[in-house]
């Protein structure tokens, strides 16, 4: 396919300013819109190059990309860890550096000094050509980084646990700290992908994302939870047990509480994220349960309450 530059085709300067762009890209998106062309079948796909060569230069980062590497700049990111690659190579090996250059939408590269020559198969499959090493020398390149989620309840966050899963057919362990937290994001050095003629492997990237709990709502180091009382230990006082993550502790109710009272129970929240020994606190709600079923001899209680009060 031939190379499409999208300044021409906006009839702009490769320096044209934002609002220059955005005024040639309304007159010809005007000019050949198919509704107003119904007779020319070419107005559709004149139309189309107006719309694309729109989209990538009035994006700013896009612009950027596309000015440096022509029609391969949704490939910028790739060639730019291709090119620090082949320059570290080249240290290793005493060159004197990759070069490149762009124009007219065609790169033209190569390498500096002397010791080494050669393009991985990225550069082979992005621009169709290779060159073979005047020493026998193929140039190192770095493997693809990897991406994925580990789902954790929250208990199983709350300890210190081993996990295993697999990584393009290879199983890989891994130890899971205490308090690792939701939208964590922890790096695995060399387990992405394999890395092209001896190179550096990838690093495989893992997120955790702790599923949300029925007991327990986590804000940083702090659990958070709730205890339904009924309103005579409201009001008279007593003694309710409270779930934790460690087990069940028995808290006294004070005489007269008030409904969405907090108390907090110190260290009896989450560890802390490699902190060995040290945890967040627990927040406990009561929630006063109003009877809603009285007797008629109730009813006259509630009654004489309320007049002697």
């Amino acid at each position: 396919m031939a190379f499409i530059d999208y300044y021409k085709i906006l009839g702009v300067d490769r320096n044209a300013t934002q609002d220059e762009i955005k005024q040639a890209y309304r007159k010809l998106a005007k000019k050949y819109h198919p509704d107003l062309n119904k007779d020319d079948p070419s107005a559709e796909g004149k139309f189309q190059q107006v719309n694309e060569a729109n989209e990538v230069l009035s994006d700013p980062e896009k612009r950027k990309k596309y000015d440096e590497y022509g029609e391969h700049w949704k490939h910028a990111d790739e060639f730019k860890q291709e090119r620090e690659a082949y320059s570290r190579a080249q240290q290793q090996h005493g060159g004197s550096g990759y070069w490149y250059s762009m124009n007219d939408g065609e790169f033209t590269e190569g390498f500096g000094g002397t010791g080494a020559s050669g393009f991985s198969d990225f550069f082979e499959q992005l621009f169709g050509h290779g060159r073979g090493g005047r020493g026998g020398y193929h140039t190192m390149s770095r493997g693809q980084d990897i991406e994925a989620q580990m789902h954790l309840s929250l208990n199983e966050a709350y300890v210190t646990h081993k996990q295993t899963f697999s990584i393009n057919g290879e199983n890989i362990r891994i130890t899971v700290p205490a308090g690792v937290a939701d939208g964590q994001t922890i790096r695995l050095k060399g387990y992405g992908q394999k890395a092209m003629n001896g190179g550096e492997n990838g690093d495989l990237y893992i997120t955790f994302v702790i599923d949300k709990d029925d007991t327990f709502e986590r804000k940083g180091d702090d659990l958070y939870t709730h205890v339904n009382i009924d309103l005579y230990t409201a009001v008279l006082g007593g003694e309710v047990q409270v779930k934790t993550m460690d087990g069940i502790v028995k808290l006294k109710v004070k005489p007269g509480t008030q409904n969405d009272t907090k108390v907090r129970l110190r260290g009896k929240g989450f560890p802390v994220y490699k902190q060995t020994g040290q945890f967040g606190d627990m927040i406990v709600s009561y929630h006063i349960n109003i009877p809603t079923s009285l007797t008629e001899k109730q009813k006259d209680l509630f009654n004489q309450l309320r007049a002697a009060s």
